[in-house]
């Protein structure tokens, strides 16, 4: 039996799940099991505790529905557990180092106990210093084992789960769940104190709580705070049931409605009243304001302890306005503490008085039901993933009228037939203020608004190796260059909606973008060509590239390094050419950055950079040589070779910072120099077994969810409303059928 069962459920958190596993496998003090609780398999967090579990026998996962909320994967991982105490983890909080060494010896020294209770830290998710709000309940508690009736303010309510060791067979014995629903931690610590008899505390920090940057749900706005006092109530009920004594029922009724009254009067944080909501549970309306407020003042009277005196000061006064059902006076005293400003002004704005003053008119008139805006690189024109929702959008969704935002200057790139506005110009702004659904692969100015009732689309524009949004903080190189991430999480804030090519990608936004969007695990519209084109596009593409008959076109595509200041094609490629073989041309496209519609190079090099379509060119190339562009996720979903090129790798890690080890895990072989590189298409082996094997490998990690039909998948749910159940399903791996490579290259296979 271990000393420990720790339970780790890992609902949407699959981005820091990873961490919170290792910071348990890394203790020096072994006895334990580790039980992450994961949605399904085959989800992101069942993947990641998959890994782990392949590489250490403690790690134990099971599974629990989402819909059964964290009370539910908590109990799941209870009753799996065999551990001697059980501690609770949330899947992107850490145990600190030596925490399990210093549980083992208080629990050691104080013999047996039901409950332990521990500090904890609360870490900002981006800058400041870490509180500790557990030092200053646990200071005032006798220094060994006691009974909870000398320390009567321990009730467990003011505490987390994850915030103490549970003895199991103490949880078993009397029959201790998580009840269901938000709130549960209040609910579970109430009850488990009301029937311990023996607790103890430790005075050092175990966990490192990370506070999200979109915060708790707790205290988010919705109906979802009515199950606060369902909480409050149940435990109230158990402490009258055992007929607590005056000591210790005083302390936790306080407890239990500072919370209560705490919600209530946050005036964001309950919706307004209205006839229409009723709960679900039970036959007490929805939690609006009044109903929320009239509903607890019934339970303070019901519950409120003999000659209970009430608190001083403000909270005292909300404590007789509460035991007197007076909603009124308290909606006033609430009044008097909001605030009176917002900040607007903060908020960047159109250049030009005349054109801030038109926005501002756009901005009073209604949404346009039937109106989306597009856009792609910042308006360089008609590419990417937004272009290619749009086409399909043409398709399915055709009462919708699409306007692509375009640079001056490059309107000549966008299909005749599409509509567009030019970024700056007066239509502009009208269209961006009237738009009720907004695709981007990037980022909208800073200028824009989010209206209620508008839905922002992020669609991504590649697989990352590379760090992204707030991860990049710690490279100076590329922080520098990113500018203001304050803004750029403002920026993040109108999103609602984020793609995913792959369940890797997914972990990732959600740590570099922390935000309230929802992740859209669809694919890329813009792979979707790779598995709908035919060989007779290959063939068109290939001829108007100006690639000769025969020959292998391989696709040179290297990635922008930040700490150059321009393009730099690190390879000589008509020296490559020469030496790969007579049939090898290359098809150069540099990195987007470097797109001045010019062409570079010449001889058996064409230069494509300029072309409209890096899926074209994909599509065209027999295999492509890439640094640590994302293009290689992309180009994998054709099954066509790939070799990676690192000749820089340990300075580009260094100072852009990357997500795995790509030289570890490729996607074909690795070449450092420029004749290795030559070599592997020289002797063929960047087309045989062993590479094939590589890239197997890779698709199945990152080409999860390319199957042809994303784009349908984002209309159908985005623009068209359709729940989730009603979309396409994502086509196996192993059904799909890649658009075939050129015909000289089949035959030489």
């Amino acid at each position: 039996m271990p000393r420990f069962s720790i339970i780790v459920p890992s609902h949407g958190v699959a981005g820091r799940l990873g961490q919170a596993l290792d910071s348990v496998l890394a203790q020096s003090f072994g006895d334990f099991e580790l039980i992450p609780v994961c949605d399904a398999p085959g989800s992101p967090a069942s993947d990641v505790a998959a890994r782990h579990a392949e590489r250490d026998s403690r790690v134990a996962p099971v599974h629990a529905p989402p819909s059964a909320g964290l009370a539910g994967a908590r109990n799941a991982g209870m009753r799996a557990a065999t551990g001697t105490y059980l501690l609770f983890l949330d899947g992107d909080d850490v145990l600190v180092p030596g925490a399990l060494a210093a549980l083992d010896a208080r629990l050691t020294e104080t013999g047996q106990v039901d409950v332990l209770h521990f500090e904890h830290e609360r870490a900002p998710w981006w800058e400041g210093e870490p509180t500790n709000p557990a030092a200053p309940v646990l200071a005032k508690t006798p220094d060994g084992a006691f009974a909870p009736d000398r320390a009567p303010h321990l009730t467990g309510v003011r505490l987390p789960a994850w915030s103490s060791a549970w003895r199991r067979a103490f949880v078993t014995e009397r029959r201790l769940t998580f009840p269901d629903g938000h709130f549960t931690d209040i609910g579970w610590g109430g009850l488990a104190m009301l029937s311990a008899r023996r607790v103890a505390v430790l005075r050092s920090v175990v966990v490192r709580h990370l506070v999200r940057r979109q915060g708790s749900r707790l205290n988010r706005p919705g109906e979802h705070h009515a199950e606060l006092l369902d909480q409050a109530g149940l435990v109230l009920e158990r402490a009258a049931e055992l007929g607590l004594s005056a000591e210790r029922s005083g302390p936790l009724f306080d407890q239990l409605f500072a919370a209560v009254l705490k919600t209530a009067a946050h005036p964001r944080r309950l919706p307004p009243d209205r006839r229409a909501f009723f709960r679900q549970t039970s036959d007490h309306r929805a939690p609006g304001r009044r109903a929320f407020f009239r509903r607890a003042s019934a339970l303070y009277r019901r519950h409120r302890p003999a000659g209970h005196r009430p608190p001083g000061g403000s909270l005292g006064v909300q404590h007789r306005l509460l035991a007197a059902g007076s909603y009124a006076a308290f909606a006033a005293l609430r009044g008097t503490h909001r605030a009176v400003t917002r900040a607007v002004a903060a908020v960047p704005r159109p250049r030009g008085l005349r054109t801030r003053l038109l926005y501002r008119m756009h901005l009073r008139r209604p949404l346009d039901p039937h109106l989306a805006v597009y856009c792609a690189y910042w308006g360089r024109g008609y590419a990417c993933n937004p272009a290619a929702i749009h086409a399909r959008a043409r398709e399915l969704a055709p009462h919708i009228r699409s306007v692509f935002l375009v640079e001056a200057g490059r309107e000549h790139t966008l299909p005749d037939d599409v509509e567009y506005a030019v970024i700056g110009s007066r239509r502009y702004w009208e269209v961006l203020a009237r738009a009720t659904y907004l695709v981007n692969n990037a980022n909208f100015a800073e200028g824009v608004v989010k209206r209620p009732g508008s839905v922002h689309l992020q669609t991504q524009h590649g697989t990352p190796l590379k760090t992204m949004g707030v991860d990049q903080s710690t490279y100076s190189v590329v922080a520098a260059a990113t500018g203001s991430f304050t803004k750029l999480l403002g920026r993040v804030d109108r999103w609602d909606y984020n793609l995913s090519s792959n369940p890797h990608s997914t972990r990732v936004w959600e740590r570099a973008f922390p935000g309230s969007y929802e992740h859209l695990e669809y694919g890329y519209p813009r792979n979707d060509v790779y598995c709908t084109a035919t060989a007779d596009d290959v063939a068109r593409i290939r001829a108007e590239l100006g690639i000769p008959q025969g020959r292998t076109a391989v696709l040179y595509a290297p990635t922008h390094r930040d700490h150059h200041t321009g393009f730099e094609p690190g390879l000589d490629l008509e020296a490559f050419c020469e030496a790969a073989g007579e049939d090898v041309v290359v098809l150069l496209r540099a990195h987007y950055f470097y797109d001045r519609g010019g062409r570079r190079a010449g001889g058996r090099v064409i230069d494509v950079t300029a072309h409209r379509s890096s899926e074209e060119v994909c599509l065209a190339a027999d295999a492509l040589i890439t640094d640590y562009s994302s293009i290689m996720f992309d180009y994998a979903n054709l099954d066509r070779p790939i070799v990676v090129y690192a000749d820089d790798w340990d300075v580009y890690r260094e100072t852009r910072g990357v997500c795995f080890d790509l030289p570890a895990e490729p996607p074909g072989p690795v070449a450092r120099t420029p004749d290795e590189l030559a070599r592997v298409f020289r002797d063929g082996s960047y087309a045989d077994a062993e590479s094939a094997a590589l890239r197997a490998r890779f698709r199945e990690r990152f080409c999860a969810f390319d199957d042809g039909r994303a784009a349908e998948r984002v209309v159908r749910r985005v623009l068209l409303g359709e729940p989730p159940a009603a979309l396409p399903p994502v086509i196996p791996l192993a059904e799909r059928v890649p658009a075939p490579a050129a015909a000289a290259t089949l035959m030489r296979s």
